[in-house]
C-alpha cells in the first residue's frame, strides 16, 4: 500500500521517492515497521491476555521445574502474525503471486493454531486439537499452496524441479510429465510434487511446533533461519547472483524478501517479551504459523531439503520407541534431554541458538558448492 503510493503514484511529483523500488529498501522499512508494531503492542496484548486469563497450561510429562510457568500468557503469536501481515501489505507488492500465497499460509496455518490454543485454554488442559485432526488441516492447507504453486507453474513463474544439495546437475521434475497426455490420468501427474510440498510445509509447521518449549528458543532459532531465507531469497531472485551460485534464478519471488525482512523483525520483536523469563508465550497459533511461512517460502525459493535437517532429534526419539523400544535422549525435543542432564534453561536456550547459527551459516557459505 505504501510501496504503490510512494513509488507508483507520489514518485513522479517527488524524485527521491525512487528509493522504493529497491527490494532492500523495502525490506529493510518491512522489518523496522514488523518490530516497532511488536514493540509499540506487546505490552498490551500481555495486559489483556491476563485480563482474559489466557494462560499456558503445562503438560505433566514435561520437565518439572516448567510446572511454574503455568499461567503465563499464551497465543502471543497473533502478535507476531499481525507484526508480520501489515508492514508485508505497506511494503510489498501485493501484485506478486508468492507474496499473496505465502500470506495466506500464515493466516491459514495460525487459524489453526489459534482453534488448538482455544481448545485449550476452553479445556483448561494442555490438550488442544488431536494430533490427526491437526495434522490433516496442516496437509490441506499445505496441499492449497501447492496447488497454488502449480498454477504458478504453468505461468512459467514457478519450477516443479528439485534442487538437490550438492548435485547442481541433478534436478528431478516431481510433476510426471508422462501423465500429463492421459486423458484420465492427467491429476496423477500431480500428486508427487503435493505430497513432497505437504510434507516439506507440514513438517516444518510442526518443526517448530515442537522447537517451542523454552523461554525464546523458538522464536530466537526463527529469527536466524528467516534471517537466512532472507538472504537466499534476494539471491535467488538476483540474475547475476543466482548465475553465479548456479541457483534457479526465480525473477518474480525477489518481493518475497520483503515479507522475510517483516518475519524477521516481527520475531526479533516478540523476543524482547519472550526472551527468559518469558512475559508471554507464542502459543500454536505462533509456532504453527512461523513454521508453516518457513515451509512455504523454502519451498518457493527452491531450498527445501534444508529442512529436513530441523527436528531430527524428535524423529529419531520417535522412530527409536517405535522400532526398538528404546529412547535416544531421556526426553524429546532435544532441549528438554539436555535439561534433563543439568544444563540450566537459558544455557540450553543460548547455545541451541549458536548451533542454529551456524547451520544458517553453513547453508549460506555452501551455496557456491551446491
Amino acid at each position: 500500500m505504501l510501496y504503490y503510493l510512494l513509488y507508483h503514484v507520489l514518485q513522479k511529483y517527488f524524485s527521491p521517492f525512487n528509493v522504493f523500488r529497491y527490494i532492500t529498501v523495502r525490506t529493510v522499512y518491512a522489518s523496522l515497521t514488523a518490530m516497532f508494531l511488536a514493540f509499540v503492542f506487546g505490552p498490551w496484548l500481555i495486559r489483556k491476555l491476563r485480563e482474559l486469563q489466557i494462560g499456558q497450561y503445562i503438560r505433566e510429562e514435561g520437565p518439572q521445574n516448567h510446572q511454574k510457568k503455568a499461567g503465563t500468557p499464551t497465543m502471543g503469536g497473533v502478535l507476531i502474525v499481525l507484526s508480520t501481515m501489515v508492514p508485508t501489505l505497506l511494503w510489498a507488492d501485493l501484485t506478486n503471486g508468492f507474496v499473496l500465497l505465502t500470506l495466506f499460509a500464515l493466516l491459514a496455518f495460525a487459524a489453526i493454531g489459534f482453534v488448538d490454543d482455544y481448545a485449550k485454554v476452553s479445556k483448561q488442559r494442555n490438550l488442544g486439537l488431536t494430533s490427526r485432526n491437526k495434522f490433516l488441516l496442516q496437509i490441506f492447507v499445505s496441499s492449497i499452496v501447492g496447488i497454488g504453486l502449480l498454477a504458478l507453474a504453468t505461468r512459467s513463474a514457478y519450477s516443479t524441479e528439485l534442487m538437490i544439495p550438492f548435485l547442481k546437475r541433478v534436478h528431478p521434475d516431481l510433476v510426471v510429465h508422462s501423465l500429463l497426455k492421459s486423458p484420465h490420468l492427467w491429476p496423477l501427474a500431480f500428486v508427487p510434487f503435493l505430497i513432497f510440498v505437504s510434507v516439506v510445509i507440514a513438517g516444518a509447521s510442526n518443526a517448530v511446533n515442537l522447537t517451542d518449549g523454552l523461554d525464546g528458543l523458538a522464536i530466537g532459532c526463527t529469527v536466524i533461519a528467516a534471517g537466512a531465507l532472507t538472504v537466499l531469497t534476494y539471491v535467488s531472485s538476483n540474475y547475476r547472483w543466482a548465475t553465479y551460485l548456479e541457483i534457479q534464478y526465480i525473477p518474480r519471488v525477489g518481493e518475497l524478501t520483503v515479507l522475510c525482512g517483516a518475519l524477521v523483525g516481527a520475531s526479533l520483536g516478540f523476543l524482547w517479551y519472550n526472551a527468559h523469563p518469558a512475559e508471554i508465550f507464542m502459543g500454536d497459533v505462533g509456532s504453527l504459523s512461523l513454521g508453516g511461512t518457513l515451509g512455504v517460502i523454502a519451498v518457493i525459493i527452491k531450498q527445501e531439503i534444508l529442512l529436513f535437517f530441523v527436528g531430527v532429534s524428535v524423529i529419531l526419539q520417535v522412530g527409536s520407541f517405535k522400532m526398538r523400544g528404546k529412547r535416544i535422549f531421556r526426553m524429546a525435543p532435544i532441549h528438554h534431554h539436555f535439561e534433563l542432564l543439568g544444563w540450566s534453561e537459558s544455557k540450553v536456550i543460548v547455545r541451541f541458538w549458536i548451533v542454529a547459527l551456524v547451520f544458517a551459516l553453513f547453508a549460506l557459505t555452501t551455496l557456491k558448492l551446491r
